[in-house]
This record gives C-alpha cells, structure tokens and sequence, in this order.
C-alpha cells in the first residue's frame, strides 16, 4: 500500500501500544493489533459549520486537533503556534462516518469466487470463525470508503448462518495486514442471521434448519451449549485468571476439557464481552429474537437490515437496542417486502431511539451520507423534519454506540479521537464530496492532493480513475 508519502514508516513513539485484550473473559486476543496512529501535527480547522455528533450545529466554529485527539470545538479558538490552520470557510465539519455493517476485505473487489471469503457455510452454526481471518487489506473498497469520509468500519461474516461468525472493528487506514487495521481494544462482534437465508442455505441441502422453527431451534440448542460451556470455565469475574495450555485444556479452575472456539464465542456474547449484531428483517422476528436473548441473558446491541423495524420502534428503544437500516432497500424477497422509507425516521424519533445508515455493499459506503439524505427528504414528505445535527448521529454517534466504542469516537467532544471529516458543503446534499478526511488527527485523506489519496498496491498498474476519489 503507498502510505500517504510512506507517513507510516515514520510512525513515531507517540503511539499507543498494542491492545490489550477487549474482551477480558475471554482471554489475551491471539492476535492483537499493532495498530499505531499515523504522526500528526496540530491542525486547526476555522470558521466551518460544525456538527458535532451530540446533536449541536455551530455555525462559524473552529475544531481544535492535537496529538490525535479533539482538544477543543467552538468559535474563536487560539491556533497553536505549531498548527496547521485550515480555512473552512463554507466547509461543513463532522465526525468521521462509521459504518456499522461491512464485508469490504472479505467480499473484496473484483468480485471473484476466489476472493469470496465471507459465508464458512459448512455448519449452520459457525461461531468458531473470525472476519478478520478473511481480511484483504488490499481491497481498493478501503480507499473508495476513505474518500467518502469512512474512517472506522465493522467487517462481518455473511448471513448464510444462523451464527456467522466474529465480526472486527477496523481503522480505515492503509496497511497490508488486518492486524494493523484493528481498532485497539474495540469489542468483537457476534454476527448471527434469521429467517430466510440461513433456511435456504441448509434447507436446499436436506439439513437442519429448514424452517423459521427450525431456526429458533437451532439457536437455541447452540447457546445451551454455550451456557454450559461458561458454566463449566468458571464465571465471568474468574475468567481473566483462565489459562489454556499448549493443548487446549483449561488450567485456569481445574473443570477441566478442550478449548471450544465455537462455544467460546457464544461464552462471550453471554457473558457481555462480546456484542451481538443480528441480520433480521420482520417484526416479528425482531420479537422472537429479543425473547431468545433473554432467554440467555446476552444484550444485542443492533438489529441489522430490519425493513420492518419502525412497527417495532418502541420496543427497540426501550431494550436500548439500535437498528441499522438502509434508506430505501425493500422488496427484493419476501421478508423484505414490508419496508417504507420513513422506516430510519420512526426509529430515531422515539426517546431513547438508536437509528443508524448502514451500507452492506462495497458502493453503498461511498455514500452513507447521501443515503442519509434521502431519509431526510423521506420524512419531510410525512411531515417529519429532522435537522443535520440530528441526522449526522445516524452515521456516527450511533453505530460508534452499536460497536462499544463511543467513549473514544463518534463525535467531536475534547478528549476523543481526532476521526473529521471537512464536506465541501452541507453532507446532506447530492453534491457533498468529502475534502479532506482525519484519522487520530493525520490528514490521510485530501480531495486536493494526490499524494493523500491511498492506492492500494493491488491497483498500481491498473487502468484507474483519475484522481480524486469516488466522484
């Protein structure tokens, strides 16, 4: 990968070191990333339209970035003698957009059988599997995504299983490992599937499951073992003292047996350490599954898809779960059928609502902002008016929330990483382009300089666009 004028060779001490592990429970990550932030210098953004993420605009404001971080928003801010000052005059300024629901490095373009790395479809139930396993790095998507203001993306597992997998929280920066990618110390998350994908995969095969029942039973069965799995390797609290030895036998409380990558996940999602995302699109599977996970007493932090989530709105908000929604997909299978276009609108206007634009497609994330727009207008038409500082959370501040990272990103708050996008106007416009693009405060991104526009190695050579990025 050309690294933005090989900045990531220099990269300097100021960085943090490798995570520790997010999920304590679960024991040290097996491969831990060492993600180091690219050298910055102070930058002052001045005079733009901020939209902060926690549903304030302010207009003729400057954000203030040093050493990684947001050091200060507001108008009238005093530029450090080592800054950079950026003139955002008519610029809008935002959080970087995060994007809760990729496969971009498992499902990497060309679109080839041999990059299809995302469906383990060999068991209905295949916690044992890692996206990041599967991570092409040299995806040109990463780059497309970056010119559109991505700056942090969740990589899933496909729903062709009722349980698909792990899911990883990445950086999107260059690097040709997935290792360097990872977002220190972000939760995994549980990728699982219902209705008729997972039914159709092993239906057609005479396997279980075949039927929505024979789904329900299907989760049902594998988290029984789960439970007893946690139960037998001690309790949460005890966990962290856990260690396996070279043979996979557990040495941490004398319970004794194998180490179970599947059950091991599952363990997780029980116990909390690890979030759970779950492909759904009906109603009344939405309710099916709220029950299940109270059966076992794992959270989900977000429905994903869910054309039918605004006839539940309510009970979303009040199980504090989020739902990541497309603007307008529906009717492309019976499932989907029920969908409206105020579907994103009905979920955010209940107290306590967590509605986020998801893309699940490798040219929906060049335009996570547009398709928030059309969720705009959409709701305009049923008499429901939704200003930009409140439509920016749906692209940051709330999928930062669905991934457990929303104390570090996500908004523009002092302390927080330096993750900002400069729009050449309002991002809810047809016409907004993405100018320049932050990541922990380096400017890896710049529509104006072509030196900052990331070509993966797997493109050198290759007939290309001109430069610029996704226009």
């Amino acid at each position: 990968m050309r690294h933005l004028l090989l900045m990531a060779a220099g990269a300097l001490a100021c960085c943090v070191p490798p995570a520790a592990s997010a999920a304590k429970s679960l024991g040290p990550d097996p491969s831990p990333g060492p993600y180091k932030p690219l050298p910055s210098e102070p930058v002052l953004l001045r005079n733009a339209t901020v939209l902060t993420g926690t549903g304030q605009r302010l207009d003729n404001a400057d954000v203030l970035m040093r050493d990684g971080r947001i050091e200060a928003v507001g108008p009238g801010l005093q530029a450090p003698a080592d800054a950079r000052v950026v003139d955002a005059t008519g610029k809008w300024v935002t959080p970087g957009v995060i994007d809760v629901h990729s496969h971009l490095g498992v499902y990497p373009s060309p679109g080839v059988r041999a990059h299809s790395d995302g469906n383990e479809m060999t068991s209905p139930v295949t916690a044992n599997v890692w996206a990041e396993h599967s991570v092409w790095p040299q995806d040109p998507g990463f780059a497309a995504a970056l010119a559109a203001g991505v700056t942090t993306l969740q990589i899933l597992p496909g729903s062709a299983n009722l349980v698909g997998g792990r899911g990883v929280t990445l950086r999107n920066v260059p690097a040709t490992t997935y290792q360097a990618m990872k977002f220190p110390d972000a939760p995994w998350g549980l990728k699982m599937a219902c209705g008729e994908n997972p039914k159709r995969v092993y239906g057609g095969k005479g396997t279980a499951p075949s039927t929505r029942m024979g789904n329900v039973a299907g989760y049902r069965a594998a988290f029984i073992e789960a439970a007893d799995y946690l139960a037998k390797h001690g309790k949460k609290e005890e966990q962290p003292r856990r260690r396996w030895g070279r043979s996979g036998e557990d040495k941490g409380n004398g319970n004794g047996g194998k180490r179970d990558l599947k059950l091991e996940t599952l363990a997780g999602a029980i116990a909390g350490d690890i979030r759970v995302h779950i492909h759904c699109y009906r109603a009344d599977e939405i309710n099916t599954m709220i029950d299940l996970s109270k059966e076992f007493g794992f959270q989900i932090a977000a429905f994903h898809h869910g054309v039918e989530a605004y006839k539940v709105a309510d009970r979303l908000a009040q199980e504090g779960i989020c739902a990541a929604l497309w603007a307008d997909w529906w009717g492309f299978k019976m499932e989907a059928f029920d969908g409206i276009q105020e579907n994103i609108a009905l979920v955010d206007r209940q107290p306590n609502g967590c509605a986020i634009v998801h893309s699940d497609s490798e040219e929906g994330i060049q335009r996570l902002n547009q398709e928030a727009t059309k969720v705009i207008a959409a709701a305009r038409r049923a008499g429901i008016e939704i200003p930009p500082e409140r439509a920016i959370a749906w692209l940051t501040a709330n999928p930062a929330r669905a991934l457990g990272i929303a104390d570090r990103t996500g908004t523009l708050e002092p302390g927080k990483l330096a993750d900002v996008v400069v729009w050449n106007g309002s991002p809810f416009s047809s016409y907004a382009l993405a100018e320049q693009v932050y990541i922990d405060g380096a400017r890896v991104y710049d529509r104006h300089d072509p030196a900052r526009q990331p070509v993966p190695d797997f493109m050198l050579g290759q007939t290309v666009a001109p430069q610029g990025g996704v226009r």
